[in-house]
């Protein structure tokens, strides 16, 4: 079955970085679109950053210039390098599949920001 583990979250103040990696496993990764996705407590789910099959990017605002997303195919795993952390930047991460209609996601890393 399709799988999504994510990891590299954890605690850094404000400022800091932190590189976020998603290991998929059951699909064939190369053929997928890969994104990043955050949910903050009593918000919804907002896009961060995705990649396509042909590597092309796409950045919400608020991180455009500070993160970076990229892609491993020979390791079946995105990243998401995030640089200048902010408070507000505090959520948990998801990771996301896509092909075609089908869409999975991972358990998600908490991210946390102090100030």
């Amino acid at each position: 079955q399709v799988q999504l583990v994510e990891s590299g979250g954890g605690l850094v103040q404000a400022g800091g970085s932190l590189r976020l990696s998603c290991l998929a496993s059951g699909i064939i990764f190369s053929a997928n679109a890969m994104g990043w996705y955050r949910q903050a407590p009593g918000k919804q789910r907002e896009l961060v950053a995705s990649i396509t099959t042909g590597g092309s990017t796409i950045y919400a605002d608020f991180v455009r210039g500070r993160f970076t997303i990229s892609r491993d195919n020979a390791k079946n795993t995105v990243y998401l390098q995030m640089n200048s952390l902010k408070p507000e930047d505090t959520a948990v991460y998801y990771c996301r599949r896509r092909f075609g209609d089908r869409i999975n996601w991972g358990q998600g890393t908490q991210v946390t920001v102090s100030s």
